[in-house]
């Protein structure tokens, strides 16, 4: 499970530190930066795939990835692994139209304290074609180094090169948890169509009907009664059912359904096209959580966008339950006081808060917890009060 998330020169940050809980919170102003952390987040995951570094897609394009008067920018993950844990890093800068590493390390911390630096980089100059990475070897002595491409993270090189198998199966864990971290944005617009049978949610959900309705047929009654269960208390009238089912003379498309109870007994069926904006992103949502896989990591931006204030309870539960329940941790946005409220005194040790600076114009991370005076402002008002009324703006602890 991820640890901390740190970020060097990243877009607007200057160096800063996100620490990850099973559900953290992420408040602050517009254009504080809290959508530049979900975008190292999604860079990360992409990482072991072996894409190109340039070639991944980010809002404001690969000139805006450095922070600006910079020539280089830094993630660092941490991860705990069983009893161990791991450190991933990878630094890299933008050299005309294409963004290269500059440097890249994978190191472990035991229990008893000590560390073991799987492979670390020399930095890679400007102009270099190669970098060099320089790997844990057997017997003592000094490391051979071995030239990589600059173009792709090392973590995905390595299944390829003749590395020991500590390295490949430790290097091959921390692959798998970057590439679980699993980034939703729901479009409900695009949630209303028909579209093909999928075995996986695409982040911006708009598949759901294929996934729910390519689950094999146990699975899929137990997830669409459990999807329905966490759904109901949305609407005003009394919810029935959320299912899918394929349709068409092939079957290879799926649609997503509804019904409704009425006053009378009635019920009323539906299809995605007359769902809200709201209910759809809802539904997005838990569906995501219930088909994650344990260890995964589900970041939702603006998690609670199109849902009514009253329903900030339900969403909260939902939340909450299923992050223990599917062992996966939970990074959310938002700006709802609302919401915040909803969480409880219990979560604000998860809350953290992102702010400008000032002096610096740094996008800045601080936990609410650690806020000044926050026991003086929590006599006095809500957590969402505290962040409406503008009071962690540029609020430094000291």
């Amino acid at each position: 499970m991820i640890k901390s998330l740190s970020l060097k020169h990243w877009k607007s940050f200057g160096s800063a530190q996100l620490w990850v809980d099973p559900l953290t919170f992420i408040i602050g102003t517009n254009a504080a930066g809290k959508s530049n952390i979900v975008d190292a987040l999604y860079f990360l995951s992409v990482l072991p795939t072996g894409v190109r570094l340039s070639d991944i897609v980010l809002r404001g394009g690969l000139e805006g990835v450095i922070e600006r008067q910079q020539n280089y920018a830094t993630l660092s993950i941490s991860m705990i692994l069983g009893t161990e844990e791991f450190t991933y890093d990878i630094s890299f800068r933008l050299e005309g139209k294409e963004l290269l590493l500059r440097k890249e390390n994978l190191s472990i911390k035991y229990p008893d304290g000590q560390d073991k630096v799987l492979y670390s980089t020399d930095k890679a100059e400007r102009g270099d074609n190669q970098i060099t990475a320089r790997f844990l070897k057997e017997k003592r002595g000094p490391r051979k180094g071995i030239g990589l491409k600059r173009d792709v993270a090392i973590l995905a090189q390595i299944p390829n090169l003749d590395v020991l198998k500590e390295i490949k199966d430790k290097a091959e864990a921390v692959a798998n948890v970057l590439k679980a971290i699993f980034v939703l944005d729901p479009k409900p617009e695009k949630m209303r169509d028909y579209t093909p049978l999928a075995d996986k949610l695409a982040s911006d959900g708009s598949n759901i009907a294929g996934m729910i309705a390519g689950l094999p047929d146990q699975k899929k009654r137990e997830f669409e009664e459990t999807l329905t269960n966490y759904v109901r208390p949305l609407p005003e009238k009394d919810l029935d059912m959320i299912w899918a089912e394929p349709v068409g003379r092939f079957g290879t498309d799926a649609m997503l359904y509804c019904a409704e109870e009425w006053v009378d007994g009635k019920k009323s069926e539906f299809d995605a096209r007359s769902m809200s904006d709201g209910t759809l992103r809802f539904i997005a949502i838990v569906a995501a959580l219930l088909s994650a896989r344990p260890g995964a990591t589900i970041v939702i931006e603006e998690v609670d966008n199109g849902l009514h204030p009253s329903r900030a309870g339900e969403l909260v539960v939902a939340l909450k339950q299923l992050s223990e329940s599917k062992e996966i941790d939970i990074i959310c946005t938002t700006h709802n006081p609302v919401l915040i409220d909803a969480l409880g005194p219990d979560m604000v040790p998860f809350i953290s808060y992102v702010s400008r600076s000032e002096v610096s114009g740094h996008s800045e991370i601080h936990l609410l917890e650690d806020a000044p005076q926050l026991l003086k402002l929590l006599a006095n008002y809500t957590p969402g009060n505290i962040m409406t009324k503008g009071f962690l703006s540029n609020a430094t602890p000291k």
